[in-house]
């Protein structure tokens, strides 16, 4: 019977509602570009690797107004900046998160955001709420490949099959899968289907250590 060796977290959407904190910022800054941008537009990169996404940025973005590293650089600081300031944790996530660490249940951090916007958000926790933090500059290829989450499994010294990712997006649901890991998905502003080794839920406040390890039993 396996166990559950280790929990594996996304961060944006998931453990914090940052996505609208990137949807805000989106808006404002590629209007001021002289790009089209929509909120619709926004859901079509939750989950994806910055690099991707700025080159859908800039496709918006007329010729010679911007380099995409500038680009990157002023939609990353702003996104860090609003989140050194404010950070809403979504339902269930810290308690849950408390609840594996007093039962010493590795936790690893697997976020397609880069380390810097990763320590802003780490900032409003206790320190140390992490084993293992894997972020988007640290990975050669970003959710939805596997890589992201198999790092985290190696560094934390454990076997994929016996992990649960918790995630919000398609991208990273498909990243876990990927992985070889079961997926709790808990979508915010994306519809995730069943899947086999797959359970969506609508909320993390149900969830309990328990119910975590039940599901690989």
């Amino acid at each position: 019977m396996p166990a559950l060796q280790a929990v594996l977290w996304d961060m944006d959407g998931t453990l914090v509602d940052s996505e609208k904190v990137w949807a805000e910022v989106q808006l404002e800054l590629l209007a001021g570009l002289g790009a089209t941008w929509t909120i619709e537009d926004c859901l079509t990169l939750i989950g994806s690797d910055l690099r991707d996404a700025v080159q859908v940025w800039m496709a918006r973005i007329p010729e010679g107004v911007i380099t995409a590293d500038e680009l990157a650089d002023r939609m990353f600081s702003e996104v860090v900046e609003a989140l050194r300031r404010e950070v809403s944790f979504q339902p269930g996530a810290l308690e849950l998160l408390q609840a594996l660490r007093k039962e010493e249940v590795p936790c690893a951090l697997v976020s397609a955001s880069y380390r810097s916007m990763i320590d802003a958000v780490l900032g409003h926790l206790p320190p140390d709420p992490f084993d293992v933090i894997v972020a988007g500059d640290e990975v050669t290829l970003g959710k939805p490949h596997p890589e992201p989450y198999l790092t985290g499994a190696a560094r934390l010294g454990v076997d994929p099959a016996n992990c649960v990712v918790i995630e919000d997006s398609m991208t990273g649901t498909q990243a876990g899968t990927a992985a070889g890991m079961y997926v709790v998905a808990v979508p915010q502003w994306v519809t995730i289907p069943d899947a086999p080794r797959r359970l969506v839920v609508k909320s993390l406040e149900p969830l309990t250590p328990e119910s975590l390890r039940a599901l690989l039993r």
